[in-house]
């Protein structure tokens, strides 16, 4: 009676399996007839794989990047920020600049090797860069955005 019983519970979960298989096939031919293209799927996915981390030096140190806008434009800061994720930086804040009226985009490193610094404005567009070096930052470069920054490769 046992053995009954088990042969139903096994023939009951291939039966779901197989229902499972062939309607999962069915929504795919449907989906395919009518206009889907897989591909696209795909390529949304990519969209939230994380970028590779851009690494720096001999001891392959992370890029910290910190973003801050002074160009008086709503969400061009966070566009910055997902245009360096893009490229392997780690962005660690993003935020509005002391002041709205900068004009000039510049690229601040916070340590005392400005290398760093460099590869940022090398991957932007080559801003200025300046050292204002402090080992309390959270990030080892500053971006502050200008009202020129349509000289600043976002895309």
């Amino acid at each position: 009676m046992a053995t009954f019983f088990l042969a139903v519970g096994f023939f009951a979960v291939v039966f779901l399996a197989v229902v499972a298989f062939f309607a999962l096939l069915f929504a795919f031919a449907l989906a395919t007839a009518s206009g889907f293209d897989p591909r696209l799927m795909s390529a949304a996915w990519a969209r939230f794989r994380p970028a590779p981390v851009r690494t720096h030096g001999p001891e392959h140190r992370v890029v910290r990047v910190q973003v801050l806008n002074g160009s008086g434009e709503g969400g061009v800061g966070s566009k910055l920020a997902t245009y360096l994720r893009e490229g392997g930086f780690q962005v660690v804040e993003v935020g509005n600049a002391d002041r709205s009226d900068y004009f000039a985009t510049m690229v601040v490193a916070r340590r005392n090797d400005v290398s760093s610094a460099e590869e940022v404005a090398r991957y932007l567009g080559d801003p200025p860069v300046i050292r204002q070096a402090s080992s309390t930052e959270l990030a080892d470069v500053t971006v502050v955005l200008g009202s020129d920054r349509s000289r600043i490769h976002l895309e």
